[in-house]
């Protein structure tokens, strides 16, 4: 299925941590016996004051595929969606959201611990909490690629990227 939802980045919203929780509260007692730690609230609408799209990522850190796949089909039966991302192969995770593909409210990543790419997420978000500078310079270049183009999520992740990398190399990923 397509995605039907356009890339509209708007101003933060105090529901967006609400919304998590309400969710959480579903998601992490189905996985509860192979995650590593807590479910997170990652991406843009983790960050108070930040501008987003707004779609609740959520992280859960199992320990591995082999362990949590069977307890992948009772996220199926809570109105969870299974839907694969790029790389997600390649990030060891599943991507599942909520209610459908076509117009996702919640975004949940599935990865597994020896995934590399998930304390980065981690440690993006803890520093646009921490710093107002990057917040809205980031905030700056979300809203003038969605605006060039509501459509092109390519574009869009490709945009982000040379900012972010930038980031991630001026502080500790632990």
């Amino acid at each position: 299925m397509t995605r039907l939802d356009r890339i509209v980045v708007v101003d933060h919203s105090p529901q967006w941590a609400r919304s998590f929780e309400s969710a959480r509260s579903l998601v992490e007692p189905l996985l509860a016996e192979q995650l590593v730690r807590p479910v997170e609230h990652i991406g843009s609408t983790s960050v108070p004051g930040l501008a987003a799209k707004p779609i609740i990522d959520m992280l859960a850190v199992v320990s591995s595929y082999e362990a949590v796949a069977s307890s992948l089909p009772a996220l199926e039966e809570v109105g969870w969606v299974w839907a694969p991302e790029p790389r997600d192969v390649e990030q060891r995770k599943w991507s599942w959201c909520s209610p459908s593909i076509a117009h996702r409210t919640h975004h949940l990543h599935v990865v597994e611990e020896s995934s590399e790419g998930w304390p980065t997420w981690l440690a993006f978000r803890d520093h646009l909490r921490t710093n107002a500078e990057d917040r809205e310079a980031y905030a700056a270049i979300k809203r003038r690629l969605s605006e060039a183009d509501d459509e092109d999520r390519v574009t869009y992740r490709a945009g982000k990227a040379p900012f972010i990398t930038s980031v991630l190399s001026r502080i500790t990923v632990n």
